[in-house]
């Protein structure tokens, strides 16, 4: 259903470093930079499929409230490594990694990137 997403950045250096290290974990590469933006993409893909960019308006970037981008992760322990990357690269928690209440096999863990923006990872597959 998703195109694309856009996260803004007021340091696209600091973002490029927290986002290099907390999407490694969960297959997405650097694929695009210049001076405004940094795409992101599968390894297997071609396509930038997350952004990180200076607002377009030149207005500062904020952080939306209620506002969360969720990642597919392959497996639990690709959640874990996430996290840890996340936190590792200047990311603040916002729930460990752990089983939620949503259905059985949700396995999530929750961060904000170094300008607020609020992230997950989730894995729905039962552990092997």
């Amino acid at each position: 259903m998703l195109l694309y997403v856009t996260i803004g950045s007021r340091d696209l250096s600091r973002a490029g470093g927290f986002y290099d290290a907390a999407l490694l974990p969960l297959g997405f590469v650097r694929r695009k930079e210049d001076d405004v933006e940094i795409g992101y993409g599968a390894a297997d893909d071609s396509r930038c499929r997350f952004w990180v960019v200076t607002p377009y308006d030149r207005e500062p970037a904020t952080r939306g409230n209620g506002s969360m981008v969720a990642l597919q992760a392959e497996s639990r322990a690709a959640v874990d490594e996430f996290y840890r990357a996340a936190l590792a690269a200047g990311g603040t928690d916002e729930g460990a990694p752990g089983l939620r209440p949503f259905h059985a096999h949700f396995y999530a863990a929750y961060v904000r990137d170094p300008d607020g923006n609020k992230l997950s990872a989730v894995c729905e597959k039962p552990e092997a």
